[in-house]
């Protein structure tokens, strides 16, 4: 959700959008959001046999944080609402004209990707304490965060930043609940 909001943002910054740069920033983000947890899992993997009688505690946790922070920096205000623009103020959508659009560049979306994945490697490091069939959940993370980017460009340039703070705030409870169902699961489920 975080690389859907970053690729609305981006999509606010298009004077006009097009499924080029709608794919170019939807392949960043999928492969970025497809790899970090794969680091992450190898990383976990290491340690997993250590730490599982309170893996779930550290699943939570992790997952809970990170949902936290998302719904933290969805509630907060932008300084200009309703698009991204590289000049300061704006009121509208229009940007003056000394500011440019967002480029897609190595240099510019690298930085964009590993922002938006760092919390994915959080998440592989849990999937090495939950046992998760880690080639099956990194592609399907990679394929629907793509997904996802390339339609976010696309709203974002229509509707503007409108669904940003929203699908940030969704993917924070979303984060959250993940980690209460691992606590019922390890926890509650068994006494049952």
């Amino acid at each position: 959700m975080d690389a859907f909001a970053v690729a609305i943002g981006i999509g606010l910054t298009f004077a006009k959008s097009n499924i080029k740069k709608a794919l170019i920033v939807g392949l960043y983000f999928g492969f970025f959001q497809g790899v970090m947890p794969l680091i992450g899992y190898v990383v976990g993997m290491r340690f997993a046999e250590h730490v599982t009688a309170f893996s779930h505690w550290i699943a939570f946790g992790l997952l809970g944080f990170l949902g936290v922070k998302m719904i933290v920096s969805s509630l907060k205000k932008e300084k200009c609402a309703d698009r991204v623009c590289a000049a300061e103020p704006c009121s509208d959508r229009v940007c003056p004209k000394d500011s440019k659009e967002t480029t897609l560049g190595p240099k510019q979306m690298i930085p964009l990707a590993l922002a938006t994945s760092i919390d994915a490697l959080a998440v592989g490091v849990s999937f090495a304490f939950l046992y998760v069939r880690i080639v099956p959940a990194v592609s399907l993370i990679g394929a629907i965060t793509f997904v996802i980017s390339t339609v976010g460009v696309g709203i974002g340039n229509i509707f503007g930043s409108k669904f940003k703070s929203r699908a940030a705030f969704a993917g924070g409870v979303l984060l959250i609940l993940m980690g209460l169902w691992i606590l019922i699961e390890q926890l509650i489920l068994p006494m049952l």
